[in-house]
């Protein structure tokens, strides 16, 4: 680019600024925050950074632009969030990745079966979580320490969908049929799933993509009742009423970046627009990460090799032959 061209475009990397990114501590936006970090590295030359904090904190840098990106961005969710929203301070740009959910959920051959496991399908109707209160079901998740009543794996208490489940319980009439067990940790919730898959066992139990346990395991998500705003608040609020449940709301998920960052670096703004990681391959990578006890770090590098075909298109061919000679 020659300097006929002025100041107005030289690039935000070339002129030596550091990009920034919110070093979120879950699995998916560590991975993904690995992943950009070195296409803006290696594919443009930017010095790239991160810095730990817990995400209302990196949320609040984002807006005082001490970060630029904040990779995984749940909208809607975080009240810092939509109040810096609102004052202009950050926007959000692109889809990190569509399609992500949480719910109930079982494993699929409690419906379907699994010829290869000799495994029988022993709820081959099981579609929906209104189904949960006949006894027959409830049965068939027998809790080993209350064996009168079914189990429901929670999220472990402190959690936000630990309260949300909860309260879905009792909106479905559940609390008499099921025990409300709540593990320990993220990693006992975890294990406890696991365990019952790799055994071929029943297990009811609330999970979210992406994550490992979905590029992992087969499930089967129960329907509930449409989102709907008034229900939810209903469920969410520390007084509502438990009348009545219905399905978790849809999820958006973008990057989110300062405002100021946004238009002083058009041309990173321009890869964010496109880069949407496909959630199968989020969910792989993250099953790579826990068999394979690597972190973000390996896994991103494991991704930029192997999957050029999707990130290829995200950049301009110069950063892709960048990208993939930094990998050899």
């Amino acid at each position: 680019m020659g300097t006929s061209m002025g100041t107005a475009h030289a690039s935000y990397c070339g002129d030596g600024k550091i990009v920034t990114f919110a070093g979120i501590d879950w699995e998916s936006g560590a991975l993904i925050t690995e992943v950009m970090k070195e296409l803006l590295s290696k594919g443009y030359g930017c010095k790239v950074d991160s810095i730990p904090g817990n995400s209302v904190t990196l949320e609040q840098a984002t807006a005082n632009n001490d970060v630029q990106i904040f990779a995984e961005e749940w909208i809607g969710r975080s009240d810092v969030w939509n109040n810096a929203a609102a004052a202009g301070k950050v926007t959000s740009v692109g889809k990190t990745f569509v399609g992500a959910s949480e719910g109930w959920f079982v494993p699929e051959y409690v419906v379907k079966g699994d010829e290869a496991r000799g495994i029988k399908p022993i709820a081959p109707d099981l579609k929906s979580v209104s189904q949960l209160s006949d006894p027959k079901i409830a049965e068939l998740f027998k809790d080993p320490e209350e064996p009168s009543k079914g189990r429901f794996l929670n999220c472990p208490s402190g959690w936000t969908c630990e309260g949300v489940n909860t309260a879905k319980l009792e909106a479905y009439k559940l609390m008499d049929t099921y025990v409300n067990f709540r593990p320990g940790t993220g990693t006992a919730l975890d294990a406890g799933i696991s365990a019952a898959y790799l055994q071929g066992e029943p297990v009811l139990f609330y999970y979210w993509s992406p994550t490992a346990v979905m590029g992992k395991f087969k499930l089967v998500q129960l329907e509930e009742p449409a989102y709907d705003e008034a229900c939810w608040k209903e469920l969410t609020s520390a007084t509502g009423k438990r009348e009545a449940g219905c399905a978790f709301p849809a999820v958006e998920v973008a990057y989110g970046i300062n405002s100021t960052f946004a238009k002083d670096a058009p041309e990173i703004v321009e890869i964010l627009e496109k880069a949407t990681f496909p959630l199968e391959e989020v969910n792989a990578s993250l099953a790579y990460m826990a068999d394979n006890k690597a972190d973000a770090v390996t896994a991103a590098k494991e991704f930029l090799k192997s999957k050029a075909d999707v990130w290829g298109s995200w950049v301009s061919a110069d950063a892709k032959a960048k990208v993939e000679a930094s990998l050899k």
